[in-house]
């Protein structure tokens, strides 16, 4: 056995790959389901007048800085302007407001991160997309990171540096 004088040598710090971590782009802020059923009279019906009577008396204050996904889980239906009263209520305080689920929310707010990304900066390079996360990052933020990586990125990975699956590698001329 040889002796190797240079000692072990990590390939993957010294490689020109480039990590993406979907992590660094989700913005920060408690998320919020705001679950209109508890204004329901008998769990059926929006009574117009005790509905606005509950929207003058809510504090608002309590959504300030926070990501509210607006839902009926009850089998009611709500009118559309019952929606539109709560985002006008929510829109000074609330980072912001959608109409669906948690999950549906979390897609929508990293999509609008991800689209503040000058994916340019990627021209050329190796890129490896984190594939273990600390954060719950919905499957749609990966697909939109593939897609705005593929025109300028010489090739895209998943998963991490050490261990990789290939998705894309772009043709040589």
């Amino acid at each position: 056995m040889k002796n190797n004088e240079e000692g072990i040598v990590n390939r993957v710090a010294t490689s020109n790959l480039v990590t993406f971590n979907l992590e660094d782009y989700a913005p920060q802020g408690k998320r919020v389901l705001f679950d209109i059923k508890d204004q329901l009279f008998q769990g059926l019906i929006l009574k117009e007048k005790d509905f606005r009577s509950f929207l003058r008396e809510h504090n608002w204050e309590e959504y300030q800085d926070q990501y509210v996904a607006l839902t009926c889980t009850a089998d009611a239906i709500i009118p559309t302007w019952a929606y539109m009263l709560l985002g006008v209520k929510l829109k000074p305080f609330a980072k912001k407001v959608i109409f669906g689920d948690l999950h549906t929310l979390e897609e929508v707010i990293v999509n609008e991160a991800l689209e503040q990304i000058d994916f340019s900066e990627f021209n050329d390079k190796k890129v490896v997309v984190k594939g273990c996360s600390d954060l719950s990052i919905p499957q749609q933020a990966y697909l939109k990171v593939s897609e705005s990586l593929f025109p300028y990125a010489s090739s895209i990975m998943f998963g991490e540096p050490c261990s990789t699956v290939p998705i894309y590698k772009k043709a040589k001329q």
